[in-house]
């Protein structure tokens, strides 16, 4: 056969799949394990959201109005996302300033709740943060005294 591949050479393993003696594959998209993700801190502040999402709520109510038959989530972020580049800047404005203060005050409150956290937490806040099966372990002891006390 001229131009084909002799029997040993087809046997042969594919270098790029081949497995290193040191422990590494040297084939790609090999991946490192995904660390694990930090606990969300229920009180910290919720970021402000854009001026496109401040219009998205506006217009989300007088959609579902005229459209009450459309559960379609998707066709309401495609007919709000069509409307808001039709709109001029100035029509923009006011969506843009509620956007502007809301940021405002998310700013003011994360600096409250970071020098809460440098702070601390507090004896109240230690005090709740006892696990759920401790206080029912706690209530399960006294139903059992009230049981000895009826027999």
């Amino acid at each position: 056969m001229k131009g084909g591949k002799s029997k040993t050479e087809s046997k042969r393993a594919d270098p790029k799949l081949a497995v290193n003696k040191k422990g590494g594959a040297t084939a790609k998209g090999t991946r490192k394990p995904a660390k694990a993700k930090a606990a969300k801190d229920p009180n910290k502040p919720k970021r402000p959201p854009s001026a496109f999402f401040v219009f998205m709520e506006e217009f989300r109510k007088q959609f579902n109005k005229e459209n009450p038959n459309n559960k379609a989530v998707s066709a309401v972020g495609k007919a709000a996302g069509a409307k808001w580049k039709t709109l001029s800047e100035a029509d923009k404005a006011p969506y843009v300033a509620k956007a502007e203060k809301r940021k405002q005050d998310y700013e003011k409150s994360m600096k409250a709740y970071n020098k809460k956290q440098e702070e601390g937490p507090t004896a109240a806040e230690e005090e709740s943060e006892k696990s759920l099966s401790e206080v029912e372990d706690d209530d399960e002891d006294d139903d059992d005294e009230e049981d000895d006390d009826e027999e």
